[in-house]
C-alpha cells in the first residue's frame, strides 16, 4: 500500500513544482523513464536487426523515405484542392463577344443536384457544348419563395438526393476541369449561404470557379451582409429587376449591381405565365437608360419561339423552367435519372440555342 502512495506522489512531482525537501520524489521518475525508453531501444534495435536479416534492406530508412513520399504527396494534393481560380470574372467577356457577334446569350438554370448529383453533373457539363453560354445553377432551398412548382420539385428532389451546399460548390469544381471558360452564377437564396457561412462561401465559390450570384431574398438594403463582400472577392452581384420595379426603387436596385441585370418577365413565381414580348422590350428599353450593364431576360420563357422573341430585344434569355421540367418528365418509373434524361435536356437546349443565334 506504501508504494502505490509513494509511486502516486512522484508522478505528482513529475508534472508540478518540486516539493522542497523531497528530491526522492522528482527523481525516482526520471529513473524510471530512462529505464523505459533503454528497454524500447533495445526492442526498437532487436525488430530492425530481424528485418535487416530477412530483407537485406535498412528498414528504418525505407519506413523514412516511404514516409517522405506519402508526405509529398498529399502536400502537393493539397495545394492542388486549394489553389483558387485564377481565371477573371468571365461575365463580361462572354457579353462582350457576343456582343460583338450581335446575338443574345443563352443563359440555361438547372437545379444542383436534381435528380441526383451523377445525372445533374452530367447535365451541367453538357450544356456549352449545347449551347449554353451562361449557365445558372440552382442551390437547392426547402423554402423556394420565388419559384413556380416545377422548380420547387426540383429542389425537393435534390435535397432528397442528399445535396448540400458543398456538394453543389463541388460540382462547380468538376465542372472546372473540363472547361473554364463557360461563366457559373449560382442561384438561390440567403438562408444555406448564411448556415453555410458567408465569408467562407464567398472564398469557396471564388475558389472553385463561381462567377456570380443570384440571391432572390437579398435585398440592397442588406448590401453590406453578402452583396459586397461579394463584389469585393471578384463575384458577380445579379440583381433581380421586376414589372413593379419603380422609377424610385430602380436606382437602389441597381446600385451595386454587377454582372447583368436580370429583368424579371412576368409579375409572379417562375414558369407560371408566358411574357407579354412587346411589354419586355419597352421595360429592357427603359433599364438601359439607366445601366450599361447587359440585361438578361427570364421567368416564363419555355419555348424556342419565345426565347427568339425575347433575345431580338434582351442581351440575354434565361430558361430554367422548361429545362427542370424535361428532366422531371425524363425519370425513370424510380424517380431516378438516366441517360435519357441527359439526351432530353441537351436536346432541349439545343433547340433553344438555335432559336436565340437566330434572334
Amino acid at each position: 500500500m506504501a508504494q502505490k502512495q509513494d509511486m502516486g506522489d512522484a508522478a505528482a512531482a513529475s508534472v508540478s513544482d518540486q516539493t522542497p525537501g523531497e528530491p526522492a520524489r522528482a527523481t525516482a521518475p526520471k529513473a524510471a523513464l530512462k529505464r523505459t525508453a533503454a528497454k524500447k531501444a533495445a526492442r526498437k534495435k532487436a525488430t530492425s536487426t530481424k528485418a535487416a536479416k530477412t530483407t537485406g534492406k535498412r528498414p528504418t530508412k525505407r519506413v523514412a523515405a516511404k514516409a517522405a513520399t506519402s508526405r509529398t504527396a498529399k502536400a502537393a494534393n493539397t495545394a492542388k484542392a486549394d489553389t483558387p481560380s485564377t481565371a477573371p470574372n468571365r461575365i463580361a467577356p462572354t457579353f462582350e463577344r457576343l456582343r460583338d457577334a450581335s446575338r443574345p446569350a443563352l443563359v440555361t438554370f438547372i437545379t444542383a443536384g436534381d435528380p441526383d448529383i451523377e445525372t445533374s453533373q452530367a447535365i451541367l457539363d453538357g450544356l456549352p457544348a449545347a449551347g449554353a453560354d451562361i449557365i445558372e445553377l440552382g442551390m437547392p432551398f426547402s423554402d423556394p419563395m420565388a419559384d413556380g412548382p416545377a422548380i420547387q420539385r426540383a429542389s425537393q428532389r435534390a435535397l432528397a438526393a442528399g445535396q448540400t451546399l458543398s456538394k453543389t460548390l463541388a460540382m462547380v469544381r468538376a465542372f472546372r476541369k473540363t472547361d473554364d471558360a463557360t461563366p457559373i452564377v449560382l442561384m438561390g437564396y440567403f438562408n444555406p449561404i448564411y448556415i453555410y457561412g458567408i465569408d467562407c462561401f464567398i472564398a469557396d465559390a471564388k475558389k472553385v470557379g463561381v462567377d456570380g450570384l443570384i440571391v432572390v431574398d437579398a435585398p440592397p438594403e442588406t448590401d453590406d451582409e453578402l452583396c459586397l463582400p461579394a463584389n469585393a472577392a471578384g463575384l458577380s452581384f445579379i440583381r433581380l429587376a421586376t414589372p413593379t420595379t419603380d422609377a424610385d426603387r430602380l436606382p437602389a436596385v441597381l446600385q451595386n449591381t454587377s454582372g447583368f441585370v436580370y429583368y424579371v418577365s412576368i409579375t409572379g413565381i417562375t414558369g407560371t405565365a408566358a411574357p407579354d414580348a412587346s411589354e419586355v422590350k419597352r421595360r429592357v428599353a427603359a433599364l438601359k437608360r439607366a445601366t450599361d450593364l447587359p440585361i438578361a431576360v427570364g421567368f416564363g420563357v419555355k419555348t424556342p419561339a419565345q426565347a427568339k422573341a425575347l433575345g431580338a430585344t434582351a442581351d440575354g434569355v434565361v430558361v430554367g423552367s422548361a429545362i427542370v421540367d424535361t428532366i422531371a418528365s425524363k425519370l425513370n418509373k424510380k424517380g431516378q435519372g438516366t441517360p435519357k434524361t441527359v439526351k432530353a435536356v441537351l436536346r432541349l437546349v439545343k433547340s433553344l440555342a438555335k432559336a436565340v443565334r437566330k434572334a
